[in-house]
This record gives C-alpha cells, structure tokens and sequence, in this order.
C-alpha cells in the first residue's frame, strides 16, 4: 500500500493497539520510536498514519491539519518507503541509504506548526545495509519532540541495534467483520460472493484478501494445494508456466499461499513430530528464501516456481 493512499484511509480494527500508543502519549512519556508489528496487509501503515493525525492534531479529516495529512503534503509529517520505479512500473526491492538522510535534517528542524515532527518508515525490513545504519545513527541521538514509526513484517530482519533502541507494538490481524469491512470499501465493486469466499483465506489480512480477489475462481489456491500432495514433473512444468504469466501479482500470491500452507502445517504438528516440524520449518524458510532472492534480483520467476513446487512436493504436507 502506498503513503498517498494510506494517509487517507480511515483505520478499522486495531482499537488496542492505538489504545497503548494513545496512553503512552497522553501520559506525556511517550517513547521516541515506535515500532509497528504483525503480517503483511493487516493495516500497519494506516495505523502509522493514525498515530500521526493523534500527534500532529489532525484527527478530524475536514481540518486544516487533516487535509494536510491526506493530500500527503503536511509540512511536519514525512513518509518513507521503497522508492517506485517509474520505468519497470513497480515499487523498488529495498530502502537505501538516500531515501533515509532526508530524515535527519528533518527530525532536527523546527516543526512548522510548533508541535511534533513525525517520521514513518513501511517496511523497514526492506531498508539496506547502508539505510539501516543511517537509521541507526538516528536513533542513537533521537531530537526532541520528534517521533519515528517504523512498520515491519518481519523485525527480525532489522538490526538487533535498532530493535533495541524502539518501543515495539504488535499489531494483531483483524477480525473477519472488519476485513469484510475493510473489502468493502476500497473495492466496492466486487460481488459479494467474492468477498466471502476470500475472507475466510485472508487470516486476518485485508492486503492478502485484496490479493486473493485477483485469483479468479481461487485457481492459484487450487494450484498450491495440489502442489504440497506432490506432482508429476510434467505438471510443475506447465503449473510454473502458467503461473509466470501472470506477474508479479500471481507470483507474489502464490509464494504467500504456498509459505502459508506449510506453516497451517508446521503449526499441526505434534511434539511427538520432531524431525517432521523441522523439515516443515525448513521447507518455509527454503521457499521464502527463493521468493526474496528471486524478487530483489530479478531472476528468473519461472525457475523460481519449479523449485517452491518441487519443495512443496518433497513436504509431503498431505
């Protein structure tokens, strides 16, 4: 999800989560750098956004303040993510240390409305070597009256030097009602037999609902399940064939479904099933790995397929 659009999205669910920001605010002992926990899709950045409309006063949407915040121009607010690269047409593989020194300069000048100046970083898993030891120096002399919120799917790719340095909050998947909320308004054009046949799949994520609307008649889901009961060579052959020809969209979708698979599994498993758990936990990390590497370098994603089936198989998951 984008800032521009993230900005102007009102937040369902997550009551509890802004409950333990807003009490750390009001109790005037608010924490210099918070960082935003749980899976991909779930609201993480709206939620930013709202922790900022708390700080810069700009609730109310109609206000000035609000405005200012939705059209993405307040002059005390600043959004940092993966660049999007206008000649390929999508969002850059990772942050680099260019897209995070503007922060500095930032979080160190007077805040134009005499308030707070507030910095998001989304996905800060995403930051390079060189950005994430930039966000570091930071953090090791935060300026007052200055917060910066990170966002993560996986924290434990940050530096353990910058975990150590924020305030963390875990941000818990939404109930089925607010993600069918959720659908309903930034596609309300979807029928409604749709929304119920992907909601129950979302595990609580309305960006992975989203994307699962996209898999018409759940061909790609049919596809990952028929995967993990094994298949033939000819049949991961023409599976990774026709599954590259639907794009990035598809290949992302079906890396997601096929991680979530194995780990419902892994998450089955017995403590009587050593050796199973931690060939499945293997089996995770492989099939993450391939998907990471294929999309940060641009590899080839066909070959990519063949090996995430080929895993899935060797599972023998059902």
């Amino acid at each position: 999800m984008d800032a521009a659009r993230a900005a102007s999205l009102h937040v369902v669910g997550h009551d509890a989560a802004f409950r333990a920001f807003d009490e750390a605010f009001a109790s005037g002992r608010l924490h210099h750098a918070w960082l935003l926990t749980g899976p991909e899709g779930i609201g993480k950045l709206p939620l930013a956004f709202r922790m900022a409309r708390r700080l810069l006063g700009a609730e109310d949407g109609h206000s000035s303040a609000g405005r200012l915040v939705s059209a993405g121009s307040h002059p005390d607010l600043l959004a940092v993510g993966r660049a999007f690269d206008e000649k390929r047409q999508k969002f850059r593989g990772e942050i680099v240390a260019d897209d995070i020194r503007p922060i500095n300069a930032f979080m160190h000048r007077t805040a134009a409305e005499g308030g707070w100046r507030v910095v998001i970083v989304d996905t800060a898993e995403a930051m390079n070597r060189n950005a994430a030891n930039a966000l570091l120096k930071i953090l090791e002399e935060p300026p007052v009256r200055a917060i910066l919120i990170l966002t993560s799917a996986t924290p434990g790719a940050l530096l353990p030097t910058i975990r150590s340095r924020v305030r963390k909050l875990p941000v818990a998947p939404l109930r089925e009602s607010d993600v069918r909320a959720v659908l309903r308004t930034t596609v309300p054009d979807t029928e409604p037999g749709e929304i119920e046949r992907v909601v129950p799949l979302a595990e609580g994520s309305p960006g992975r609902a989203i994307a699962l609307l996209a898999d018409k008649g759940g061909a790609i889901d049919t596809l990952v399940h028929e995967a993990v009961r094994g298949m033939s060579t000819g049949r991961i052959l023409d599976a990774a064939e026709s599954l590259s020809r639907s794009g990035d969209a598809g290949f992302g979708l079906f890396f997601t479904l096929l991680g979530s698979a194995i780990a419902e599994e892994a998450r089955a498993v017995s403590q009587n099933e050593i050796q199973t758990g931690v060939r499945l936990a293997d089996a995770w990390r492989e099939v993450a790995e391939i998907r990471a590497k294929t999309e940060h370098f641009n590899l080839d994603k066909q070959e990519a397929i063949i090996e995430a089936l080929t895993i899935a198989g060797q599972t023998q998951l059902s």
